[in-house]
């Protein structure tokens, strides 16, 4: 009897929301935080640049230590309070622990702010300083750092000012448009009854075998969308209009700044990057295009998009788990058996339910060096890849555990973020063209593969060119749900082209992705491409190098918070600034192109 879709367990890191462990942790971090405000009270505000380096560097590594202590608590209560959170939006007691925790949080925001300024002012001395602590001279690279983004601080005041009002601003309109998107059901008639499916539910037939039903369900989830789209445009502009003042306040130059040295790139790297994804669109369409004609289309509505092509079936669970545990082991017996361990111990949330946040991800909970996995497990072939690269995100955060890195030292950018999830999502469908020997079940894992590609590929690009252009006028006033569509639809006509039919795109993405409603975090799309082309890359080298690769690829994985992209791909030879290697990557994805068109 096939197994059903897990839920996690988070039992092992405190028994529940209202129990004593937990609230004893809940206090003991606002303890901790305390305790940090008043060592910069008494301690680091009496240092400046003038500060000999012998008495500097102490404090610096007592600074360093405290941080990590606090993150390592806070890095556990987060990812637990949010488990309840993006599992059932209707937990009450869930999304007022989250509303205290956020409220608690306000002074360690502050302190970062304290922290950055500080560095700022001796920055001139840091490099002799770090030589009196070693917990300090090994977080040389976070330091730094943190020396540099203090040139677009506001003053303290200001910047706590911003902290506390973002819980009420832009935070808040972020917290309502997942609420809102993740209570959305609607009644759909599905195998000849009428069920209330959730909106990710929906959103996922769009891999059904029956283009009627596929159609159907795009037109149910336009309709959906449709009917709370003042509200999503409300937030959208909430949470835009918030970036664009601070961002202004701060010196920088645009949103777009900002998310490039978050990412630990610069912007010949992105152009290089951007350019080679540009010029693969005529590639991309060239697949578009054959698919609509398997399908015995012109060309692709929205809803054909994600039309399965081949041979296909569904999946269970189980059979899911076992294929991924088969491939992982051909790559590294190791990778098989802390998937296995994460399967066995129920770190996966995998069953589809009302309340729980649609899509996929990955997050680490410090205390017990573990991490937990969402997806919403459909029995699509795609769910093999999407659990696959969740589990790449696992095994990202287990070499940092590993390698016995800090709270600090993990702290990886979201180009770098993806690599792993992308290498690993690489073996499963690699392991499955490999084995294939029916040409409509070859087909049919060249349709996912190349589906994936062309999100991360065409789609990011036009969730990028959206982007931008919605900051660009949200400068200037509010913009409204037709401004979002309009905006959105030109987007993917710039991309898709001709390789889909311009009548019926999708206008109302912007509603749904969690990615455009974050303060802390803008561009959250051409990371995606870079994840996927770097990971490609790194892929091709292993094939070249085989087994002696594992160790180096773990060791990068584990230093993926203490250096900056280019740097960490030169160790593999790569130049990220030069449009060959984005190039190579996309040349591997043109060959599967090719053989798809063939089929």
């Amino acid at each position: 009897m096939s197994i059903p879709a897990p839920r996690w367990d988070l039992t092992n890191v405190y028994p529940s929301l209202e129990s004593k462990e937990f609230k004893d942790a809940f206090a003991s971090f606002k303890t901790k935080v305390a305790d940090l405000d008043d060592y910069f009270i008494e301690v680091v505000s009496k240092t400046d640049e003038n500060t000999p380096p012998d008495q500097l560097g102490p404090i610096l590594g007592e600074v360093v230590e405290r941080f990590n202590d606090t993150y390592t608590l806070t890095s556990t209560l987060e990812p637990y309070i949010y488990s309840f959170v993006s599992t059932d939006s209707h937990n009450k007691t869930a999304m007022r622990t989250l509303s205290e925790y956020e409220q608690a949080s306000l002074p360690l925001q502050n302190l970062n702010v304290q922290l950055k300024a500080w560095l700022g002012k001796v920055a001139s001395t840091l490099d002799a300083s770090l030589e009196y602590n070693a917990p300090a001279k090994e977080h040389t690279f976070m330091l730094k750092e943190a020396a540099h983004q203090s040139k677009f601080l506001m003053s303290e005041p200001e910047e706590a000012l911003a902290a506390e009002l973002s819980l009420s601003g832009g935070n808040a309109w972020g917290k309502l448009q997942g609420t809102v998107t993740s209570q959305l059901a609607v009644d759909f008639e599905l195998d000849g009854e009428i069920q209330k499916l959730p909106a990710p539910a929906l959103t996922n037939l769009r891999t059904h075998a029956d283009e009627e039903t596929r159609h159907r369900a795009y037109d149910a989830e336009s309709a959906a969308w449709e009917s709370v789209r003042e509200t999503l445009a409300a937030c959208l502009n909430g949470v835009k209009g918030e970036v664009v003042t601070l961002n202004k306040r701060r010196g920088r130059k645009d949103a777009l700044e900002s998310a490039i040295e978050q990412s630990r790139i610069d912007r010949p790297t992105l152009e290089a990057m951007l350019t080679a994804m540009e010029d693969s669109f005529p590639m991309f369409r060239k697949y578009f295009k054959h698919k609509a004609k398997l399908l015995g289309k012109e060309k692709l509505a929205w809803w054909d998009l994600f039309a399965p092509v081949g041979k296909t079936g569904k999946l269970s669970f189980e059979e899911a788990r076992d294929f991924i545990l088969a491939n992982f082991d051909k790559f590294s017996p190791e990778l098989k058996s802390f998937s296995l361990h994460a399967f066995e111990n129920n770190w996966i949330d995998a069953e589809m339910r009302d309340g729980k946040r649609g899509g996929g991800f990955c997050m680490g909970v410090q205390a017990v060096k573990e991490s937990r996995i969402l997806v919403n497990f459909d029995g699509s072939q795609d769910q093999i890849s999407t659990i696959s690269h969740e589990l790449g995100h696992a095994f990202h955060n287990e070499c940092a555990f590993q390698f016995d890195k800090t709270v600090l030292q993990q702290l990886t950018p979201m180009t770098l973020a993806e690599t792993a999830s992308t290498f690993c999502e690489t073996i499963a469908t690699e392991a499955i063209l490999a084995q294939v020997t029916d040409p409509m079940e070859e087909l049919a894992v060249l349709e996912s593969q190349l589906n994936g590609a062309s999100q991360v590929i065409v789609d990011i690009y036009s969730r990028y060119l959206f982007e931008k252009e919605v900051f660009e006028r949200r400068e200037e006033a509010e913009l409204s749900a037709d401004d979002f569509c309009e905006i959105m639809e030109r987007a993917q006509m710039a991309t898709y082209g001709d390789g889909l039919d311009e009548r019926y795109l999708q206008k109302y993405m912007w509603t749904w992705k969690p990615h455009y409603y974050s303060t802390g975090i803008s561009f959250y799309n051409f990371p995606y491409a870079f994840g996927l082309l770097f990971g490609t890359g790194l892929y091709a080298i292993y094939q070249q190098r085989g087994a002696e690769f594992v160790d180096d690829y773990k060791s990068l994985l584990a230093s993926t918070g203490e250096a900056m992209a280019a740097d960490l791909a030169d160790r593999f030879g790569i130049n990220i600034r030069t449009r060959k290697f984005w190039d190579d990557s996309i040349a591997i994805i043109s060959k599967h192109v090719d053989r798809y068109c063939e089929l």
